[in-house]
């Protein structure tokens, strides 16, 4: 028997057990599960039956999401679904997980996701097959040592309100009482949720197993597979055809890649590349502690670690910032384990043995160290790959794949039967694409909807943002944090120019963007340091970081004048925003047309000169997209910006975080309606600058060669000029609420075209400004943020977006069905303006109460700084189950809950600023 204290402190250990490499104790490698799917002959290479000759869909891989996958698959009515696994059920990292399942994310998503994993072990499964689970509600405790994190579960609360999650605050005594074994000296308190609790991997999976082969599907143990055959379509796409084993080829138009660690080889035998790594996780299984039964499982995120009840002792974790990657992965590893490096365990002793102190002198039973993947956001991989219609991903969990399991095994089936998932799985969708023309021997690989192909193809970045996702997990999630990894690998054409301005940089897509402007100077983005880890000597005096820091806060940030300053000279003068990493898209062909009034749901098919505001829907009426869509005539061969073409042409604006997500979704529709026309990328071409603000037509009259008088240029339409002697396309349009332009340029002449608007503008007060003045402008006049306060599960009518659909016209479009449907059937959730007397920070996951209700809560939220107030978007819904209409918006009282605390809000139904649009037409 080892004891804790002994593992932390090596010179001090005395164990009868021998050292391990001379690295620490050994102690036995197993799971603390009383039972495991591990038998004598596993792996034998005899399939537990025969495989059939077809299947509607092959999920591969048993573990958690294979088998709730398969499960919710079949439930939802599925025939011919088949699980194949390469061993037995579990074998790969499900077997020895930890298990636990925490209700509190912060993500309105996620806590849906984990409720729904939550209602179908400790309910659904047991109804259905009359077994149990192994599902143990002991409840959770999050360990608060500051403000700051107390200050984040306190978010979490707010939050789980909406959604009928119980928690409770809790005092460092009232924690003292719930937990008698803890230390309660140093913290600052505590937030339970009694109804968190654990699975068990064996238990959850068999009972998946049963309860989905008696809806219909067929589940198949050692049978590996062992390729897959694809086939090109008449239009150059590749499909899934089937999928071959040792056993015999099942034909198949679907299959889902559900193989975890293994995910990547099983991705190459169908050429598609996934983004994943594999690194050892570890935690060690404690001997009995008296005292200890019927404790809530316990994280402890400053220290790292956390603590899971396992009967009368406990299982210890945490993450490193040093974990071993898996460089070579073994195709033959089943419920296997390595050994635990105790050099790299150590540093979670400490944090446990002072959560815990009885730990100190406990015997350690068991480690268990096995493999996980993990992406370079730290969110799952999932939805159709880009390389190959009907192959899906449902991989790379980051160690929650059992938690995250129900969720997303349901919102996977979903989106292979419907074609998109129920929920907003924009974070975790993989989808790429594949840039379509209507010939078939056409065809180009472009990037995906989370990863620039330029990222996922760096193995430096993957490693890089990989690890710091890893060591960053326990990490306070603070509003305005920027990853450290895997940086400067996009920069726009002004990025040299900003940089010595004082920008300070936030990291979008790959792309570095100006976020805002210090006046102490260059902060520069350095290379990686992994946080000092495997030899890396640690940044000094890394300004950047420093900048960083100094913003980790839920209050007011300590730049919040600068940014404020920002915002006002935009307001009162002018502003020069660099939006050079927006997505610049050309819809070009004989039926561009055709495509355009299929694809946006406003009117595009205008005069070459015009440019629209507009959404992109998918069938169920969900907004994929807003953008703006210029309509334009052919130009020179070769040019970026006035391509040739032949038949019509639309030049497509659209935000650079979101852009690989609307390449994707058109590049979709354009292969399903087979539309003769082409998709082209100009985005790294392209630069893009906008001036807005009352004195920037006085500005920039001075720079281009047109007249920019109200009759001349009106708002919403553009023309190609000269600035500087450049060609340049200026547009007539705003994102902040001002009269201003936006101007597309070449890239080599950016830079020449924005000194001369600095120069010019320097007389009347110019700014630098950047995305966070952006982000206070834009909600300050109600306009929206793609996949903030607008997502693919809202529609243009809640979102107050009805302008934006041709409902009058009789032109079909993508959405219009679901559109009308619910404008006939009533609106039964609306997205609201609130304002705030008080000045208060918000960020966003607020609880909307109205009339002493829960009703919904924040999506979006920032300081408006010409109106003096916190601004705050958000969904809200009639308790009674009625439609929302703008009666029953203005009819209630309203708070707006934050950490607990509520502040009385007013509601608003138009813009509370400018609400008759007069100052982007030019009217001051």
């Amino acid at each position: 028997m080892s004891s804790l204290s002994r593992a932390w402190r090596l010179p001090r250990w005395r164990s009868p057990r021998p050292f391990s490499s001379g690295s620490g104790p050994t102690a036995k490698k197993s799971v603390p599960y009383q039972k495991t799917l591990q038998e004598e002959g596993a792996g034998s290479g005899q399939p537990s039956r025969a495989p059939p000759g077809s299947a509607q869909v092959v999920v591969v891989g048993g573990g958690s999401l294979g088998c709730q996958t398969a499960y919710h698959l079949a439930k939802m009515g599925l025939r011919g679904v088949l699980l194949l696994e390469r061993d037995r059920l579990t074998s790969g990292t499900t077997w020895h997980t930890a298990g636990l399942l925490w209700q509190l994310r912060p993500s309105d998503v996620e806590v849906e996701l984990l409720a729904h994993t939550r209602d179908v072990v400790s309910r659904d499964l047991p109804a259905e097959t009359g077994l149990h689970t192994g599902w143990v509600e002991n409840g959770g405790l999050f360990i608060a040592s500051n403000k700051q994190r107390l200050d984040e579960y306190k978010r979490l609360m707010s939050l789980g309100k909406v959604y009928g999650v119980e928690s409770h605050v809790l005092t460092p005594a009232q924690t003292k009482d719930l937990y008698p074994l803890m230390n309660v000296d140093d913290l600052y308190g505590t937030l339970y949720v009694p109804k968190d609790g654990t699975m068990d991997p064996a238990g959850t999976c068999s009972t998946l197993a049963r309860a989905a082969t008696a809806r219909g599907a067929t589940i198949i143990e050692n049978c590996p597979v062992t390729g897959i055959q694809l086939r090109t379509d008449d239009f150059g796409v590749k499909r899934v055809h089937a999928v071959e084993t040792a056993h015999g080829t099942i034909q198949t138009p679907c299959v889902v890649n559900c193989a975890g660690v293994w995910a990547r080889a099983l991705g190459r035998l169908a050429g598609v590349h996934v983004p994943l790594v594999a690194m050892h996780h570890a935690y060690v299984v404690t001997e009995r502690i008296e005292g200890i039964q019927n404790m809530p499982n316990v994280r402890d995120h400053d220290a790292s670690v956390y603590l899971r009840l396992q009967g009368d002792a406990l299982s210890v974790g945490g993450y490193e910032s040093n974990p071993i990657f898996w460089e070579e992965v073994s195709e033959k590893f089943a419920f296997g384990l390595f050994d635990l490096d105790w050099d790299v365990f150590m540093q979670h002793i400490e944090g446990a043995v002072n959560r815990v102190p009885v730990l100190e002198k406990t015997g350690i039973k068991s480690t268990v160290c096995g493999p996980e993947s993990f992406t370079a956001d730290h969110k799952p991989l999932m939805g159709e790959a880009p390389e190959v219609r009907g192959f899906f991903l449902g991989c790379g969990f980051n160690s929650a794949g059992m938690m995250l399991g129900g969720g997303c095994g349901r919102e996977l089936a979903h989106w292979i039967i419907h074609g998109r998932p129920e929920k907003d799985m924009y974070s975790y969708d993989i989808r790429q694409a594949t840039s379509w023309w209507a010939h078939p021997d056409v065809s180009m690989s472009l990037p995906c909807r989370r990863f620039h192909h330029s990222l996922t193809d760096n193995n430096r970045w993957m490693r890089e943002r990989s690890h710091e996702s890893y060591a960053k997990n326990y990490s306070v999630v603070f509003p305005h944090d920027e990853p450290l990894a895997g940086r400067n690998v996009r920069k726009d054409p002004l990025h040299e120019e900003l940089l010595q301005q004082g920008c300070v940089f936030q990291e979008r897509h790959g792309w570095e963007r100006p976020g805002w402007f210090s006046p102490g100077g260059a902060a520069p983005v350095l290379d990686y340091d992994y946080y000092g880890a495997y030899g890396h000597e640690r940044h000094r005096d890394y300004t950047y970081n420093r900048l960083l820091g100094d913003e980790y806060t839920f209050d007011f940030p300590p730049h919040h004048d600068i940014i404020k300053k920002e915002c006002l000279t935009c307001r009162n003068a002018l502003a020069l925003f660099d939006m050079s990493y927006f997505g610049k898209f050309y819809l070009v062909g004989p039926e561009a047309t055709k495509a355009a009034d299929w694809l946006f749901s406003a009117d595009v098919s205008k005069a070459p000169g015009s440019t629209v505001y507009t959404c992109m829907l998918n069938r169920q009426g969900g907004v994929e997209s807003d953008l703006t869509v210029s309509r334009i005539s052919p130009g020179t061969p070769g040019s970026p910006l006035a391509p040739a073409f032949e038949g019509d042409g639309y030049y497509l604006a659209i935000g650079g975080a979101v852009a690989q997500h609307n390449w994707s979704h058109i590049t979709t529709v354009l292969q399903d309606m087979k539309f003769q026309c082409q998709l082209l990328d100009c985005s790294e071409e392209l630069g893009m600058m906008s001036i807005q603000g009352p004195l920037s037509r006085a500005v920039l009259q001075e720079v281009l060669d047109t007249d920019l008088s109200n009759e001349a240029f009106p708002f919403s339409t553009h023309k190609i000029t000269t600035a500087a002697g450049c060609q340049v396309r200026a547009m007539r349009l705003s994102f902040v609420g001002e009269m201003g332009w936006e101007l597309h340029v070449p890239r080599a002449d950016c830079v020449k075209v924005y000194r001369a608007v600095m120069q010019a503008g320097a007389r009347h007060g110019i700014a630098n400004a950047g995305y966070r003045a952006i982000d206070s402008l834009s909600i300050e006049k109600g306009y929206r943020h793609w996949h903030a306060d607008l997502r693919p599960d809202d529609t243009p009518l809640e979102a107050g977006l009805a302008f934006t659909c041709k409902l009058k016209s009789s032109i079909p479009f993508l959405g219009r069905e679901a559109v009308e449907a619910q404008k006939a059937k009533g609106i039964f959730r609306r997205l609201v303006c609130f304002t705030t007397e008080q000045k208060v920070p918000m960020f966003g996951l607020e609880a909307v109460w109205r009339d002493g209700q829960v009703v919904g809560h924040i999506r979006r939220a920032d300081f408006g700084f010409a109106i003096d107030k916190t601004i705050a978007y958000g969904y809200i819904r009639d308790p009674a189950g009625g439609p929302v209409s703008l009666d029953f918006v203005k009819s209630g009282s309203y708070e707006l809950e934050r950490m607990g605390v509520t502040f009385p809000a007013r509601a608003h139904t138009k813009s509370p600023f400018d609400p008759d649009n007069k100052r982007v037409k030019g009217f001051y």
